[in-house]
Order: C-alpha cells, then sequence, then structure tokens
C-alpha cells in the first residue's frame, strides 16, 4: 500500500503519533497509509500534497441555477476540512500580530480569548487562541522573568500567531512566541501618558507638596480585604490603637481587575464625606500586597491619579514589593515599598515625637531645677543682705545714740554752764530736757531692730517655702518619667518574644510542608503526569540514545502498562 509521508520536525513527533502517524526506520520519515483521511495531518503534508488536496476543494460543482445539484455535494466534514488545508497554506508560518488578553484558562494547554478595541474602547475583533504545552513551557517563564507579568485579563501582547482551522473546533490562532519588549512598552506607555496630562494640569505633585503630618492620631487606610499586605499592616496598627496612640478607620475595595481603580475612588469618597466637617484624617493609607506586573497596572488609572493629586490630606502608599512602582506611589505624598513598611514609617514618626517630647519635659525638669536652685541662691543672698543691712542698721542706730548722748552731754554741760550762770531754774529745765531725749532715744531703738528681725523672718520663709514646693515637683515628675520607661520596656520585651514565637512557628509549618511534598514525590507521580520510563530487557533504566543502540529491544514503561518496542533501525538522536 502507497504512503504518504509528511515533514514532521522532531519536537511535533508525539502530536503525530498520537493522531496515528508511523515511523518509517529506512526513509526515517514520518508516514500515514495513503488513501486514509489527511485532514488531521495537513501542517505536516508536503507543499504539493495539501495545496491539491486543497484545489481538489475548490473546484468542487455549485449547484445550477435551477437548485438541483446534478453532481454529488460536499460534505459539511469535506468541506471544513478544505478550509482548513486553504488556512494551512494561506499561514504556513506565524506573523506578528497585537492582541489584547480577554481571557486565560489553562488545561494543560493554555486556552486565549483574544481582541482588538478602538480608541474608544469598542471591541471589534475577537478570536480564540492557545499555547500547547511544551511552547507554553518554553515561551512563557522568559516572558514572565523579563517582563513581571503573567498572561492575564487586560494585558496587550505581541505575539507570533499562526491561524488555523479544525473541522471538529473551528478557527484558533496558535502562539508560539511573545515580544516581552512591546508589553513592557505598552505599560509604560500607559504611564507615561497620564503622566503627561497630570504635569500639564499642574496638579502631579499637588499631594506631595502638602504639609507632612506633624504626628500621626487618626488615618484612613484603603485594601483589598482579606488581602496579605493588610493583614502585616493590621497586626501593628492594633497595637498602636490598642493603647490610644492611634485610630486607624479601615474601607476595603478591590485593587485589580476591570473597574477597580472606579472603585477606589468611590470608596474613599464615600469614607471623606463620612467624616465631620473640619475634621479630615492625618493622612490616608493606600496598601495591597505584591502580585505581577499586569495585576498591579489596573492601578495605573488617571481618574484614580486624579483624585489622589486632589485630595487635602496626605496620601502614604505601600503597594507590592519595593521593584513595583504605579501611578499612585508616584503622585503621593510619601511612597513605601510594602505596607509593613508604611506602619514602620507611621510608628517612626510617633517614636519620634515621643522622644521629642520626652527632651522637652526633660529640659522643663531642668530649667525648673535651675529656677529653683537660682531662687535658692537668691534667698540666701537677701537673707545674707538682711542680716547684714541689720547690723548695719543696729551699728548706725548705736552710733547715732552714742552721738547724741554725747551731744547731749555737750549740751547740758553748756546748758550746765549757761544755768550755772542764769540761775537755778534754767538748770532744772535743762536736765528735765536731757532726760526726755534720752528716754525717747532708748524706746526707738528697740522698735527698729524688732522691724528688721520681723521682715527679715518672713523673706526667709517664704523662699524656703518655694524651694520645697518646686523640689517636691521635680521629685514627682521623675518618679512618673520613670514608671513610664519600665513600662515601655516591657512592653517592647514582650512584642520582641511575641514575634520570634511566631516566626519559629512559621519555620516549624514551612518544613514540615516541604517534607511532605518531598516524600510525595515518586515515579509513580512522575508517569501519572505523562513522562514515560524506558527500560533494557533486565528492568534498568535506559538514560541515552547510546544505552538504546546497544539492544535490540526495550520496554517503555507507561502509567497504565508496559509496551515492547522492536525499532526498526538503529535509534539516532534525531528518531522518536
Amino acid at each position: 500500500m502507497a504512503r504518504q509521508y509528511l515533514d514532521v520536525p522532531f519536537k511535533q513527533k508525539d502530536s503525530a503519533k498520537a493522531l496515528g502517524a508511523r515511523w518509517d526506520g529506512a526513509a526515517r520519515r514520518w508516514y500515514v497509509e495513503d488513501g486514509g483521511d489527511l485532514a488531521e495531518f495537513h501542517a505536516w503534508l508536503p507543499a504539493d500534497a495539501g495545496s491539491s488536496q486543497a484545489r481538489d476543494l475548490a473546484v468542487a460543482p455549485s449547484p445550477p441555477a435551477g437548485g438541483v445539484v446534478s453532481s454529488q455535494p460536499l460534505t459539511l466534514s469535506r468541506l471544513l476540512r478544505g478550509v482548513e488545508m486553504a488556512v494551512s497554506e494561506a499561514f504556513r508560518t506565524g506573523v506578528w500580530t497585537l492582541v489584547e488578553v480577554v481571557d486565560v484558562k489553562s488545561r494543560n494547554h493554555i486556552y486565549l480569548e483574544l481582541a482588538e478595541r478602538d480608541a474608544n474602547g469598542e471591541q471589534i475583533a475577537k478570536a480564540g487562541g492557545m499555547i500547547w504545552a511544551n511552547v507554553a513551557a518554553q515561551i512563557l517563564p522568559a516572558f514572565e522573568r523579563e517582563t513581571g507579568a503573567v498572561l492575564g485579563p487586560g494585558i496587550k501582547l505581541l505575539v507570533q500567531a499562526k491561524p488555523g482551522f479544525k473541522a471538529n473546533f473551528g478557527f484558533r490562532i496558535e502562539i508560539s512566541a511573545i515580544d516581552s519588549q512591546y508589553t513592557l512598552g505598552d505599560l509604560e506607555a500607559r504611564k507615561k501618558e497620564i503622566r503627561e496630562r497630570l504635569k500639564r494640569e499642574g496638579v502631579f505633585d499637588s499631594n506631595k507638596h502638602l504639609a507632612a503630618p506633624f504626628d500621626y492620631l487618626d488615618i484612613l487606610v484603603v485594601a483589598p480585604e482579606e488581602g496579605a499586605g493588610l493583614g502585616d499592616f493590621r497586626k501593628e496598627a492594633e497595637r498602636l490603637g490598642r493603647y490610644g496612640i492611634c485610630r486607624f478607620s479601615y474601607i476595603y475595595s478591590r485593587f485589580q481587575g476591570e473597574g477597580a481603580a472606579r472603585e477606589i475612588v468611590s470608596a474613599l469618597s464615600a469614607a471623606m464625606d463620612a467624616l465631620p466637617p473640619g475634621k479630615p484624617p492625618d493622612a490616608i493609607v493606600m496598601i495591597r500586597g505584591g502580585g505581577a506586573v499586569n495585576d498591579l497596572a489596573w492601578l495605573n488609572d488617571y481618574d484614580l491619579a486624579r483624585y489622589i493629586c486632589d485630595l487635602p490630606v496626605p496620601v502614604l502608599t505601600g503597594i507590592g514589593h519595593e521593584r513595583d512602582s504605579t501611578l499612585p506611589d508616584e503622585v503621593a505624598h510619601a511612597r513605601f515599598d510594602t505596607p509593613s513598611k508604611v506602619i514602620a514609617g507611621i510608628e517612626q514618626l510617633i517614636i519620634s515625637r515621643v522622644r521629642e517630647a520626652r527632651s522637652a519635659a526633660e529640659m522643663i525638669f531642668t530649667s525648673a531645677e535651675r529656677i529653683v536652685q537660682r531662687k535658692a541662691h537668691d534667698t540666701e543672698r537677701l537673707n545674707a543682705e538682711v542680716h547684714s543691712g541689720a547690723r548695719l542698721n543696729i551699728g548706725m542706730a548705736r552710733e547715732t545714740t552714742e552721738q547724741a548722748m554725747a551731744q547731749i552731754k555737750l549740751d547740758s554741760m553748756a546748758q550746765l554752764h549757761q544755768a550755772s550762770a542764769s540761775s537755778a531754774s534754767g538748770l532744772h529745765q535743762v536736765m528735765n530736757d536731757s532726760a526726755r531725749h534720752l528716754a525717747a532715744a532708748r524706746q526707738e531703738v528697740p522698735g527698729l531692730l524688732a522691724t528688721i528681725r520681723l521682715r527679715a523672718s518672713g523673706a526667709v520663709a517664704r523662699a524656703r517655702q518655694v524651694s520645697g514646693s518646686a523640689f517636691d515637683a521635680v521629685l514627682n515628675n521623675a518618679g512618673r518619667m520613670n514608671a513610664g520607661a519600665a513600662r515601655d520596656i516591657d512592653e517592647r520585651m514582650r512584642n520582641v518574644a511575641e514575634r520570634a514565637q511566631n516566626n519559629l512557628q512559621r519555620s516549624r509549618t514551612n518544613a514540615e510542608a516541604l517534607m511532605r511534598e518531598i516524600t510525595g514525590q515518586g515515579p509513580d507521580k512522575t508517569l501519572n503526569r505523562g513522562f514515560a520510563i524506558i527500560r533494557a530487557p533486565d528492568g534498568t533504566a535506559i538514560t541515552s540514545a547510546r544505552q538504546a543502540a546497544a539492544i535490540p529491544t526495550f520496554d517503555i514503561q507507561l502509567r497504565d502498562g508496559t509496551v515492547e518496542v522492536h525499532p526498526a533501525a538503529p535509534p539516532s538522536g534525531k528518531s522518536p
């Protein structure tokens, strides 16, 4: 029986074999028996064979004008196989095509829904696409590594596409390559267009130029509900809230997918409108965990970026990882690499303000102590001045008294001489006047001494009272500061112990999971995934072409049994 030989690349030999092709060892080519249905093998037919079959179908007779078929009509399958061959002949190789991914499904092979949209976003073309599993294993890892993106709805690609048509499955596009640079350029082009528009409108740096919060007392947080990044943030935030240091309010929204940006704007607008007038939060925090570049690309939206620019409140972002950058990061007041670093930054500012307050308190206490010391010195100086003044006044009083006594004695002597000279009555009057002056002087000196002593005692008592009150205040404040420092140290030690315990538990869980994964692997699972083991008649595994060439027969172990193989010719590196 004649044979129809096929041009089957080595990488596609398994597909040809699965459709019924056989291997001719002498000719070293795959073939099918002539007369069989070649539609399934059209991709590997030589150029002359495929063209002739397509031409045969193309010239099939058409029915006459009267509607009566004068010859045997084509069956649907034969008609569709003709279309299949015509498409295969027209597109023997792939062509580079721009597509947008609408949906992705993975069932060993990758099945895509592709589309093209016009400038208004209206769909103007669509088609199904697929990437064979072996091709996907070659091109997708490199694409994901170079772009950081994964195949998903919304991403635009430049692909090498080969149109194909099957009678049973219809039209679809087979993708054999993806240009990573185009996807990177498209993602960046979207960001650049929005960035330039915001700069033209003069609002790109508006949020950045807002005054930074002096302290954090009230913060509004928007994040995907139940996100991993939100969990890391809330763990530390709840500790601050528990001690009344800072209050956090949470609102939730999707951060990826069609309409995610509009949903974020709507949620933030509703939350801001619900706040009491004149009492905005100290900051708004936007956080989400890491993801693929195209997952984060949903945030590169003009309406969302413009809303952030127009907010009168500083916005802090923690989106993805350190390598990720979105437009909200660029226009926000401050950008952090991860949600955990956002809460760490908030804690750092709060701690800084506490340290500043503590330093100010210490300065106040130190100033108060200096004032007390200065007042004590002033009191001692005043006391010394009072004593010195008292002694001086007493001395001056004594000197005045002595001078008065001397003067009195002189006057008395003069008057005595005068009285003696004049008359006895004059002497008597002089003696009376002298006695009166002496008594008055003696009465005045004790009163002055008592007044001086009373004033000095009052000044000393007031100074001692002021010094005692200030000293008591210093002791009380020092006691409160020591107690607060002790409580702070105890709290930090409990936090360190808690974190160490959590890290140890996670390490144990990961180690157990790895051990279960390692023990769960084996030959049976490998065979169930489509692999096979080639064994020699003695049961040993054959791992190279040289070993296979040295024996006349060998067995292929599959998941459901063993097949004995007798090669018609010695196998080589290019044989099946």
